[in-house]
């Protein structure tokens, strides 16, 4: 069985919303958000939701176009 979060079940606070916030502007992976806030990714995913954050990467050159 896995183990839980440490803020399994617990509600979130502001401090960790903005946190969510600046982590999510700063290109952050979801799973490394969770890791860092102790919270699952779907967790994560369902307050960035709510919050209208986007955790889409941003600054990435679409279809991998490299100039050369």
């Amino acid at each position: 069985m896995a183990k839980r979060p440490s803020n399994h079940g617990k509600p979130w606070n502001n401090q960790q919303i903005s946190q969510l916030r600046k982590l999510a502007d700063q290109n952050t992976p979801t799973r490394v958000i969770g890791l860092k806030l102790g919270r699952t990714e779907d967790a994560v995913r369902s307050v960035a939701s709510q919050e209208n954050i986007s955790l889409k990467p941003t600054n990435q050159s679409p279809y991998n176009r490299r100039k050369k």
